[in-house]
Protein backbone atom coordinates (compact mmCIF):
# COMPACT_ATOMS: atom_id res chain seq x y z
CA UNK A 1 0.00 0.00 0.00
CA UNK A 2 1.81 3.45 -0.86
CA UNK A 3 2.35 5.71 1.75
CA UNK A 4 1.09 9.36 1.33
CA UNK A 5 3.17 11.38 -0.44
CA UNK A 6 5.57 9.24 -1.04
CA UNK A 7 7.01 8.66 2.37
CA UNK A 8 9.61 5.64 2.53
CA UNK A 9 8.81 3.14 5.22
CA UNK A 10 12.20 3.95 6.64
CA UNK A 11 11.25 7.67 6.68
CA UNK A 12 7.89 6.01 8.70
CA UNK A 13 10.04 4.47 11.36
CA UNK A 14 12.45 7.30 11.91
CA UNK A 15 9.63 9.43 12.63
CA UNK A 16 7.53 7.81 14.85
CA UNK A 17 10.56 6.57 16.88
CA UNK A 18 11.85 9.94 17.04
CA UNK A 19 8.08 11.14 18.31
CA UNK A 20 8.21 8.55 21.33
CA UNK A 21 11.19 9.87 21.81
CA UNK A 22 10.38 12.97 22.01
CA UNK A 23 6.73 11.91 23.86
CA UNK A 24 8.89 10.60 26.80
CA UNK A 25 11.00 13.60 27.15
CA UNK A 26 8.26 16.06 27.28
CA UNK A 27 6.07 14.20 30.04
CA UNK A 28 9.37 13.46 31.96
CA UNK A 29 9.52 9.60 31.67
CA UNK A 30 11.44 7.14 30.59
CA UNK A 31 9.33 3.71 30.92
CA UNK A 32 6.67 2.24 29.14
CA UNK A 33 4.41 -0.62 29.02
CA UNK A 34 2.77 -2.50 26.04
CA UNK A 35 0.29 -5.27 26.13
CA UNK A 36 1.39 -8.33 24.30
CA UNK A 37 -0.68 -10.46 21.90
CA UNK A 38 1.30 -12.27 19.60
CA UNK A 39 -0.44 -10.12 16.96
CA UNK A 40 1.74 -7.89 14.54
CA UNK A 41 0.18 -4.36 15.88
CA UNK A 42 1.81 -4.90 19.41
CA UNK A 43 4.98 -6.35 18.11
CA UNK A 44 5.67 -3.51 15.49
CA UNK A 45 4.83 -1.09 18.68
CA UNK A 46 7.51 -3.07 21.10
CA UNK A 47 9.75 -2.93 18.52
CA UNK A 48 9.80 0.67 17.44
CA UNK A 49 9.10 1.41 21.57
CA UNK A 50 12.93 -0.11 22.23
CA UNK A 51 14.45 1.98 19.31
CA UNK A 52 13.52 5.14 20.55
CA UNK A 53 13.89 4.15 24.13
CA UNK A 54 16.10 1.19 24.76
CA UNK A 55 15.17 -2.13 25.93
CA UNK A 56 15.58 -1.91 29.89
CA UNK A 57 13.52 0.65 29.67
CA UNK A 58 9.89 -1.48 27.54
CA UNK A 59 8.31 -3.77 29.64
CA UNK A 60 5.67 -6.39 27.74
CA UNK A 61 2.69 -7.84 29.64
CA UNK A 62 0.86 -10.81 27.83
CA UNK A 63 -2.71 -11.90 29.33
CA UNK A 64 -3.80 -14.40 27.53
CA UNK A 65 -7.81 -15.99 27.92
CA UNK A 66 -9.82 -19.26 27.71
CA UNK A 67 -9.71 -18.08 24.19
CA UNK A 68 -5.82 -17.34 23.32
CA UNK A 69 -4.23 -19.74 20.87
CA UNK A 70 -0.62 -21.35 22.19
CA UNK A 71 1.24 -19.37 18.64
CA UNK A 72 0.21 -15.84 20.31
CA UNK A 73 1.92 -16.68 23.98
CA UNK A 74 4.36 -18.52 22.15
CA UNK A 75 4.87 -15.48 19.74
CA UNK A 76 4.50 -12.75 22.31
CA UNK A 77 7.54 -14.55 24.80
CA UNK A 78 9.81 -14.98 21.61
CA UNK A 79 8.96 -11.23 20.32
CA UNK A 80 10.27 -10.70 24.05
CA UNK A 81 13.33 -12.92 23.88
CA UNK A 82 14.68 -11.55 20.67
CA UNK A 83 14.23 -7.68 21.88
CA UNK A 84 16.00 -8.72 25.30
CA UNK A 85 13.09 -6.79 27.41
CA UNK A 86 11.51 -7.96 30.39
CA UNK A 87 7.73 -9.42 30.49
CA UNK A 88 5.02 -10.62 32.41
CA UNK A 89 2.53 -12.93 31.92
CA UNK A 90 -1.13 -12.34 33.62
CA UNK A 91 -4.11 -14.95 32.52
CA UNK A 92 -7.45 -12.86 32.95
CA UNK A 93 -9.60 -15.86 32.59
CA UNK A 94 -10.18 -16.15 36.51
CA UNK A 95 -10.31 -12.32 36.56
CA UNK A 96 -12.92 -12.73 33.78
CA UNK A 97 -14.85 -15.66 35.65
CA UNK A 98 -15.35 -13.55 38.68
CA UNK A 99 -17.02 -10.30 37.05
CA UNK A 100 -18.96 -12.31 35.53
CA UNK A 101 -20.20 -14.21 38.23
CA UNK A 102 -20.52 -10.58 40.22
CA UNK A 103 -22.43 -9.31 37.28
CA UNK A 104 -24.58 -12.07 36.41
CA UNK A 105 -28.16 -10.83 36.88
CA UNK A 106 -26.93 -8.66 33.56
CA UNK A 107 -26.62 -11.80 32.07
CA UNK A 108 -29.48 -13.90 32.38
CA UNK A 109 -28.80 -16.39 29.51
CA UNK A 110 -25.79 -17.85 27.90
CA UNK A 111 -26.07 -15.97 24.48
CA UNK A 112 -22.39 -14.87 24.20
CA UNK A 113 -22.24 -10.96 22.70
CA UNK A 114 -20.00 -7.71 22.77
CA UNK A 115 -20.21 -7.30 26.27
CA UNK A 116 -17.87 -10.22 27.22
CA UNK A 117 -15.74 -9.66 23.91
CA UNK A 118 -15.34 -5.92 25.32
CA UNK A 119 -15.13 -6.88 29.23
CA UNK A 120 -12.12 -9.27 28.69
CA UNK A 121 -10.28 -5.77 26.76
CA UNK A 122 -11.13 -4.00 29.85
CA UNK A 123 -9.98 -6.23 31.94
CA UNK A 124 -6.40 -6.29 30.17
CA UNK A 125 -6.76 -2.29 30.14
CA UNK A 126 -6.75 -2.15 33.94
CA UNK A 127 -4.17 -4.41 34.17
CA UNK A 128 -1.63 -2.00 32.07
CA UNK A 129 -3.07 0.87 33.40
CA UNK A 130 -1.76 -0.67 37.37
CA UNK A 131 0.98 -1.44 35.78
CA UNK A 132 1.58 2.44 34.51
CA UNK A 133 0.60 3.61 37.66
CA UNK A 134 2.41 1.15 40.13
CA UNK A 135 6.04 1.77 38.24
CA UNK A 136 5.41 5.17 36.54
CA UNK A 137 5.59 4.02 32.89
CA UNK A 138 3.37 5.10 29.93
CA UNK A 139 0.97 2.89 28.58
CA UNK A 140 1.51 2.44 24.65
CA UNK A 141 -1.46 1.74 22.58
CA UNK A 142 -1.14 -0.49 19.94
CA UNK A 143 -4.81 0.69 17.15
CA UNK A 144 -3.99 1.12 13.88
CA UNK A 145 -5.87 3.59 11.51
CA UNK A 146 -8.10 0.73 9.90
CA UNK A 147 -8.95 -0.91 13.58
CA UNK A 148 -9.99 3.22 14.42
CA UNK A 149 -12.01 4.02 11.07
CA UNK A 150 -13.90 0.79 11.46
CA UNK A 151 -14.56 1.23 15.40
CA UNK A 152 -12.52 -2.40 15.94
CA UNK A 153 -11.59 -1.52 19.47
CA UNK A 154 -12.94 -1.06 22.88
CA UNK A 155 -13.39 2.43 24.79
CA UNK A 156 -11.35 1.98 27.90
CA UNK A 157 -10.12 -1.68 27.08
CA UNK A 158 -7.59 -1.80 24.15
CA UNK A 159 -7.98 2.34 22.92
CA UNK A 160 -6.55 3.47 26.48
CA UNK A 161 -3.11 4.26 26.69
CA UNK A 162 -1.00 7.20 26.70
CA UNK A 163 0.00 7.13 23.20
CA UNK A 164 -1.14 5.38 19.95
CA UNK A 165 2.13 5.15 18.26
CA UNK A 166 0.55 3.44 14.60
CA UNK A 167 -2.88 4.86 14.88
CA UNK A 168 -2.22 6.57 11.97
CA UNK A 169 -0.93 3.71 9.67
CA UNK A 170 -3.47 1.40 7.65
CA UNK A 171 -2.83 -2.52 8.57
CA UNK A 172 -1.23 -3.23 5.48
CA UNK A 173 0.83 -0.19 5.75
CA UNK A 174 1.59 -1.89 9.58
CA UNK A 175 3.01 -4.89 7.77
CA UNK A 176 5.09 -2.74 5.68
CA UNK A 177 6.45 -1.66 8.41
CA UNK A 178 7.32 -4.79 9.90
CA UNK A 179 8.75 -6.11 7.10
CA UNK A 180 10.83 -3.19 7.34
CA UNK A 181 11.88 -4.10 10.81
CA UNK A 182 12.63 -7.72 10.18
CA UNK A 183 15.12 -6.39 7.21
CA UNK A 184 18.46 -6.81 8.72
CA UNK A 185 17.30 -9.47 11.94
CA UNK A 186 13.94 -11.01 12.58
CA UNK A 187 12.66 -9.61 15.68
CA UNK A 188 9.02 -10.03 14.84
CA UNK A 189 8.22 -13.92 14.50
CA UNK A 190 7.57 -15.35 11.35
CA UNK A 191 4.50 -16.79 12.55
CA UNK A 192 2.85 -13.62 13.53
CA UNK A 193 3.83 -11.79 10.02
CA UNK A 194 1.85 -14.71 8.42
CA UNK A 195 -0.88 -15.51 11.01
CA UNK A 196 -4.57 -14.12 10.45
CA UNK A 197 -5.40 -11.30 12.44
CA UNK A 198 -7.38 -12.06 15.51
CA UNK A 199 -8.86 -10.27 18.30
CA UNK A 200 -9.33 -13.72 20.28
CA UNK A 201 -11.83 -13.18 22.19
CA UNK A 202 -14.11 -15.63 21.30
CA UNK A 203 -13.25 -19.20 20.15
CA UNK A 204 -11.70 -19.43 16.57
CA UNK A 205 -12.58 -15.28 15.84
CA UNK A 206 -10.66 -13.49 13.47
CA UNK A 207 -10.72 -10.09 12.34
CA UNK A 208 -12.74 -10.60 9.10
CA UNK A 209 -15.48 -12.14 10.80
CA UNK A 210 -16.14 -8.56 11.81
CA UNK A 211 -14.52 -6.32 9.59
CA UNK A 212 -13.87 -6.70 5.66
CA UNK A 213 -10.37 -8.50 4.70
CA UNK A 214 -7.64 -5.20 5.32
CA UNK A 215 -6.44 -6.03 1.44
CA UNK A 216 -10.22 -4.46 0.88
CA UNK A 217 -10.50 -2.10 3.58
CA UNK A 218 -7.60 -0.28 3.75
CA UNK A 219 -7.73 0.83 -0.17
CA UNK A 220 -11.42 1.85 0.31
CA UNK A 221 -10.61 3.80 3.41
CA UNK A 222 -7.39 5.25 2.07
CA UNK A 223 -9.17 6.53 -1.07
CA UNK A 224 -12.26 8.06 0.76
CA UNK A 225 -9.77 10.09 3.37
CA UNK A 226 -6.77 10.48 1.98
CA UNK A 227 -7.43 10.45 -1.40
CA UNK A 228 -10.75 12.18 -0.97
CA UNK A 229 -12.49 10.20 -3.55
CA UNK A 230 -16.76 10.08 -3.68
CA UNK A 231 -18.98 6.97 -3.54
CA UNK A 232 -19.58 6.94 -7.05
CA UNK A 233 -16.02 7.58 -8.61
CA UNK A 234 -15.46 3.91 -6.60
CA UNK A 235 -18.09 2.58 -7.87
CA UNK A 236 -16.85 3.96 -11.23
CA UNK A 237 -13.31 2.53 -10.22
CA UNK A 238 -14.94 -0.91 -9.87
CA UNK A 239 -15.13 -0.97 -5.97
CA UNK A 240 -18.83 -3.11 -4.86
CA UNK A 241 -21.02 -1.04 -3.65
CA UNK A 242 -21.85 -3.13 -0.66
CA UNK A 243 -18.90 -3.06 0.30
CA UNK A 244 -18.57 0.90 0.55
CA UNK A 245 -21.66 0.46 2.34
CA UNK A 246 -20.61 -1.73 4.68
CA UNK A 247 -17.59 0.13 5.60
CA UNK A 248 -19.02 3.65 6.08
CA UNK A 249 -21.72 1.89 8.33
CA UNK A 250 -18.52 0.76 10.58
CA UNK A 251 -17.59 4.38 10.48
CA UNK A 252 -20.31 6.26 10.79
CA UNK A 253 -21.23 4.09 14.30
CA UNK A 254 -18.00 4.23 15.94
CA UNK A 255 -17.27 7.81 14.96
CA UNK A 256 -17.71 9.02 18.49
CA UNK A 257 -14.54 6.76 19.52
CA UNK A 258 -12.30 8.99 18.12
CA UNK A 259 -12.93 12.02 20.61
CA UNK A 260 -12.10 9.79 23.45
CA UNK A 261 -8.72 8.17 22.23
CA UNK A 262 -5.22 9.58 23.16
CA UNK A 263 -2.52 11.69 21.51
CA UNK A 264 -1.30 10.22 17.86
CA UNK A 265 1.79 10.32 16.10
CA UNK A 266 0.79 11.84 12.70
CA UNK A 267 1.91 10.37 9.93
CA UNK A 268 -0.21 11.19 6.91
CA UNK A 269 -1.60 14.45 5.38
CA UNK A 270 -5.10 13.30 6.96
CA UNK A 271 -4.98 11.91 10.43
CA UNK A 272 -8.54 9.97 11.64
CA UNK A 273 -8.63 12.29 14.57
CA UNK A 274 -9.11 15.78 15.50
CA UNK A 275 -5.73 18.18 15.18
CA UNK A 276 -5.80 18.45 18.51
CA UNK A 277 -4.30 14.77 19.34
CA UNK A 278 -1.99 15.14 16.80
CA UNK A 279 1.70 15.03 18.22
Amino acid sequence: MVLDNNISIETVHDIIVNKIRVFFKEAGKEKAVIGLSGGIDSSVVTCLACEALGKDNVHGILMPSQFSTFHSVSDAVDLANNLGIKYDIVPIERIYHKIMHEMAPFFDNDTWGIAQENLQARIRGTILMTYSNKYDALLLNTSNKSELFSGYGTLYGDLCGALMVIADLYKLQVYELASYINADEVLIPISTMQKAPSAELHPGQKDSDSLPVYEDLDPILHSLNEEGKSIDSLVREGADMELIKMILKLMKGSSFKVHQIPQVIKISDKPLVPNEKWI
